[in-house]
């Protein structure tokens, strides 16, 4: 019966392991599991507390696999500047994978196809990048994620004229 489960999940995806407690969106699509993790069309599900989360693809920063281990950077939301969203990135987070399976490949797949373009500019304190990225149900979102001790000021103040030079360029001009 093996053969079986397998035929149906390249038909139809892989499905949630047992006991996974989240609620997957109508039109999310499971296409990986391991372990505990599982990596949807939307986000990548991980363990907090006694339930899951789901990380959205737009909110990775960085995913890397070695040493049978996923390390996840993940991104919170921190305000806005005019059109652009301010980032921080917040403490990887390591997932020993006895058997990971495809899980590494679609989760590098997914974080990095969000991406359209990204931009690093130094400024006083430290730099920052500007990254174009996918959202789901939104469309193409300007992220802007400073390094720690970089000017906030300066960083506002840049973010919102990058994002209005990238509005005109989409809009044209106002008025």
């Amino acid at each position: 019966m093996a053969w079986l489960r397998r035929l149906v999940e390249l038909v139809a995806g892989p499905g949630v392991p047992p006991g996974f407690t989240g609620t997957l969106d109508a039109e999310e699509r499971v296409l990986a599991v391991a372990g505990d993790l599982v990596a949807t069309s939307l986000g990548l599900w991980l363990p907090e507390g006694d339930g899951v989360r789901r990380a959205g693809w737009h909110l990775i920063s960085k995913a890397t696999w070695g040493n049978g281990t996923l390390t996840v950077t993940e991104a919170a939301e921190r305000g806005a500047a005019g059109e652009a969203v301010l980032l921080a990135d917040l403490p990887a987070r390591r997932f020993a994978l006895e058997r990971p399976g495809r899980l590494p490949a679609v989760v590098h797949a997914r974080v990095t196809g969000s991406i359209r373009s990204r931009h690093r500019r130094e400024l006083p304190g430290g730099g920052v990048w500007f990254v174009q990225r996918v959202v789901p149900g939104v469309g193409i979102v300007l992220q802007v994620r400073a390094d720690p001790g970089t000017d906030p000021d300066a960083v506002r103040t840049l973010a919102s004229e990058v994002a209005e030079k990238l509005r005109v360029a989409r809009d044209g001009p106002v008025g």
